[in-house]
């Protein structure tokens, strides 16, 4: 059992069940659209970029809801998930949907900011998160539909800008689902004993661990960083601060990926090098934001 559940269960059950004691997923979902913002063409806006965090902070809760109210049987039949706030019985559905109700209310008070073509995509992306849940049942590649939908931030975020979606936004957006491929398939790794009793279908079943693992997840990690690359290309982003970020997070993705070689089925490892993937993140953000903060360095 993970160490740190006897010290999560002693917070609000309300914070707990948006997983805001858990800010991993915020910052996943966060970047792609930063990223997309800094590369979209106009000048530098740091209130966007705030209105984008908010942003992902609301929806990676509101998400994190939808999934618990529909995996809460499931959830108490493994072990990393038993003790959420749903599947344990300290929050009733009732609990839940009220607060998903209080947190759709303000992400579409936030939306009133943006240009009316993110509201679009934000609209498309809802039905995909709600269904995202169902997946595990019907596929083994849920991962892939994550991608899908987690991802549309990058298109969100070039949007946000007032720019109408470029190849570089579109290139941008591959480029997170095979992030999200790779490091979401490493994540499910830590699940795949109690996901195989429970029925739950993942990427991880179906790839398996040891080498067939390090290669899938290299071979996403490789699509991501060529895609980046070409997206940086297409939005004049190339300059020195991006292809160093881009450097840097080639050498933690071949980290991870020598890693993923020696995980086994249920390893908490997998969670390591999961989270890790904040530092990947954060590293192109630093490029890209030196490249448009300080152009004359560049």
């Amino acid at each position: 059992m993970n160490r740190l559940q006897p010290l999560t269960r002693n917070l609000n059950p309300l914070i707990r069940l948006m997983r805001l004691h858990k800010p991993i997923g915020i910052w996943l979902l966060f970047f792609p659209a930063a990223w997309g913002l800094l590369l979209a063409p106009g000048p530098l806006r740091w209130d966007l970029l705030a209105v984008l965090l908010l942003g992902a902070a609301i929806t990676r809760s509101a998400g994190c809801i939808l999934n618990d109210l529909t995996d809460r049987k499931l959830d108490a039949q493994v072990e990393r998930t038993r003790s959420r706030p749903l599947a344990s019985g300290e929050l009733t559905t009732t609990d839940a949907v009220l607060l998903l109700l209080v947190l759709a209310m303000n992400a579409l008070l936030l939306a009133v900011v943006l240009p009316r073509s993110v509201t679009w995509i934000a609209l498309a992306a809802a039905p995909m998160i709600a269904a995202y849940p169902w997946m595990k049942r019907l596929t083994f590649w849920p991962q892939a539909f994550l991608g899908l939908t987690f991802n549309l931030g990058a298109l969100i975020g070039w949007a946000a800008s007032g720019a109408s979606v470029a190849l570089a936004a579109l290139l941008l957006y591959a480029a997170c689902f095979f992030w999200t491929l790779g490091y979401d398939t490493l994540y499910a790794v830590e699940d795949m004993q109690d996901d195989a009793r429970a029925g739950i279908k993942s990427t991880a079943r179906r790839i398996g661990t040891g080498a067939k693992l390090a290669w899938f997840t290299a071979v996403c990690y490789g699509c991501m960083l060529a895609l980046f690359a070409a997206a940086l290309y297409f939005a004049g982003g190339w300059a020195w601060p991006t292809e160093l970020a881009l450097a840097l997070a080639a050498g933690h993705a071949a980290w991870q990926v020598a890693h993923a070689r020696r995980l086994v089925p249920s390893s908490s490892q997998a969670g390591v090098l999961f989270r890790s993937n904040q530092w990947l993140g954060l590293v192109l953000l630093v490029g890209l934001l030196l490249h448009r903060a300080f152009p004359y360095l560049s």
